[in-house]
């Protein structure tokens, strides 16, 4: 399986239950695989044939900003399924970090797999 990946996207979100969290926004990082068949595309160098992955991360950046999610197990499921309609895909792995979420700790998140 061929796959189209994004590391390290940054963005910012209204993400948590305690009422400070509420209020401001913090800092979630996406990370995205995607299936693809990229002999296909390649065969014929056409960015039509291939999955924009600029349109993709777009859409990502859209979504999570404009969400106010209480845990990042619903973000990660809700965007999920986004991408799998709108982008029309057939497998993804996402992860979202959510840094400095745990004292002592870098970084806490949570990993999921779905398929269309």
């Amino acid at each position: 399986m061929d796959k189209i990946f994004l590391r390290d996207l940054t963005t910012q979100a209204i993400i948590g239950f305690y009422d400070w969290e509420r209020k401001v926004k913090q800092t979630l990082i996406i990370d995205l695989d995607v299936a693809t068949d990229v002999a296909a595309t390649a065969a014929h160098d056409d960015i039509e044939r291939t999955l924009n992955y600029k349109a993709v991360a777009k859409r990502v950046l859209a979504f999570v900003g404009d969400s106010q999610y209480r845990l990042i197990e619903t973000l990660a499921e809700e965007l999920a399924q986004v991408l799998l309609s709108e982008f029309k895909l057939k497998w993804l792995r996402l992860v979202v970090h959510k840094p400095g979420a745990i004292r002592h700790s870098r970084d806490v998140g949570i990993e999921i797999e779905r398929t269309a």
